[in-house]
């Protein structure tokens, strides 16, 4: 019997982390899997382990256990059911993510922490967590509905196989956990110099075949889950971020390319990260977390 793979999430004692916190024990508990909260710190690195004044541990090792602490306690007042555990990791808080998520069904961060600016839409740490982990990542941004998840609905952005096939399957499991609609959304783009001849309505059948074919296997794992399906001209990023206002999740595929470190997000993901009225799950293709049925 293999061990359950938890739902990690980073924790870094901001008022921005509290809410990434919630929606992990909420997420857990529907899926059924343990919760790890991770703290990566680098006080031993300044601070070394000679023991501040007064205290028997460096003030840098107490103030990392703290957070930690203060998370699970928070994690156990939402869900007593659901199982917890804490790490602090000698390491940088994106640096332990992601060698956390090496071992997790996801990672979820909050979409800003300790330090950063205040103007900034996205933290540094959620944005390099999103473009290099090797499981799913959720960032946990939005209002308060979607937060809350409130609209009974996960929202897909569709693209092509090379980016989708995890994408997909994650969020057919994401629909039939929550028990709610899976709005699948493919776009389509004219384009400005063609030699094809391809009118509207044929770039717009040929996105609806392909889209029946993305989805066709994960419906037949999935018959319960009701799917609505939407295919629009227009720019992905543009249609996605303003239907994330009706959702409580939304669902994009990366792509791993050859020569690069780590994944590469698109326009549309990294759009959504920094502008979704709801949480962002990212999802590697090729690097499946499923949660035990």
């Amino acid at each position: 019997m293999t061990r359950e793979r938890p739902l990690v999430v980073g924790v870094d004692g901001s008022d921005g982390c509290l809410p990434a916190v919630d929606w992990a024990v909420d997420e857990a508990a529907r899926h059924g899997l343990p919760l790890r909260l991770v703290h990566g710190s680098l006080w031993e690195r300044y601070e070394g382990r000679t023991p501040s004044a007064g205290l028997d541990r460096p003030a840098g090792q107490v103030r990392a256990d703290h957070i930690v602490a203060s998370a699970a306690e928070r994690a156990v007042r939402r869900d007593p059911r659901v199982k917890v555990s804490t790490d602090v990791l000698l390491a940088d808080a994106t640096d332990a993510l992601l060698r956390a998520g090496d071992h997790a069904t996801a990672l979820v961060t909050g979409s800003r922490g300790r330090g950063e600016l205040k103007g900034l839409l996205l933290g540094s740490v959620g944005l390099a967590v999103a473009a290099r982990a090797h499981c799913p990542v959720v960032v946990v941004r939005g209002d308060k509905a979607g937060l809350a998840g409130t609209h009974q609905r996960v929202l897909l952005g569709a693209g092509g196989p090379s980016t989708s096939g995890e994408a997909v399957r994650f969020a057919f499991r994401e629909a039939q956990a929550r028990g709610g609609v899976l709005d699948v959304v493919r776009t389509w783009r004219r384009a400005a110099h063609t030699s094809s001849g391809a009118s509207g309505r044929e770039h717009e059948e040929r996105a609806r075949a392909e889209l029946e074919e993305l989805l066709g296997a994960a419906t037949a794992e999935h018959p319960a889950v009701r799917v609505h399906r939407t295919v629009l001209e227009g720019p992905a990023r543009k249609v996605l971020v303003h239907r994330s206002a009706a959702a409580d999740l939304v669902v994009v595929g990366a792509r791993r390319r050859q020569g690069h470190v780590g994944l590469q997000l698109g326009t549309v993901a990294h759009t959504l990260l920094h502008h979704a009225a709801c949480p962002v799950a990212v999802v590697p293709h090729g690097a499946s977390r499923e949660p035990p049925a």
